[in-house]
């Protein structure tokens, strides 16, 4: 059997065991989704959604893109944003980076890689917000996961900056944007703890979009 096959039969076993444990299983997924979580990551092979936060399916609505990157001009992570806030109403926001990321590697390295180029080009300007702080940490390996971390901020600071997000948490209190770190190392999960309130207040003085 190749590894193109054997996919469908590992579906077919996954099936039959959701159905053992509830043979109501797929009744109750196929009428609605409902989750509270919207979770923006990577799109490294390594870093599954629903596996390292524990939930279901039905729990989670996901985006992934090379290195975790919300750009403003990028319709796919808009439309998600949008969508999620507005008509799914989640409760809650998450920029989930990763230590070991390809992405923020290639965004270090003075090469040209072509189509990339404009998609790092994003993470190059974080490095550059922050040239000061990285520039002095002499380790490489702790400035390329400082990087992660920033960049993980920063893409945070952007879902702030959209109508739909400060709109939605002025009339109803939510959703919250939360930056995690995953540690491909040992499996964990790092709350970078994004002050949410007072980074929208911030946020507000230039990019208020509620007129409130």
């Amino acid at each position: 059997m190749t590894p193109y096959d054997k996919i469908f039969e590992n579906n077919k076993l996954w099936a039959e065991e959701q159905l053992r444990a509830d043979p109501d299983y797929f009744t109750k997924l196929s009428v609605s989704q409902q989750p509270d979580f919207l979770y923006i990551g990577c799109s490294d092979s390594r870093v599954p959604a629903n596996q390292i936060m524990g939930l279901p399916p039905g729990d989670v609505f996901v985006h992934r893109n090379v290195a975790n990157l919300v750009n403003n001009v990028d319709l796919n992570v808009m439309s998600v944003i949008n969508y999620a806030v507005r008509h799914l109403d989640v409760k809650h926001i998450i920029v989930c980076g990763h230590y070991g990321c390809g992405g923020v590697r290639a965004a270090m390295q003075p090469k040209d890689l072509g189509l990339l180029n404009p998609w790092l080009r994003n993470i190059r300007d974080v490095y550059r917000f922050h040239k000061q702080e990285l520039d002095a940490i002499a380790d490489e390996t702790k400035r390329y996961e400082r990087l992660v971390e920033l960049n993980v901020l920063e893409q945070s600071i952007n879902i702030i900056k959209t109508a739909a997000v400060q709109k939605s948490y002025l009339t109803r209190g939510f959703p919250i944007v939360h930056s995690w770190v995953f540690d491909l190392r040992n499996g964990i999960l790092q709350d970078l703890k994004l002050d949410f309130v007072q980074t929208l207040h911030n946020i507000q003085e230039v990019y208020d979009l509620t007129k409130e």
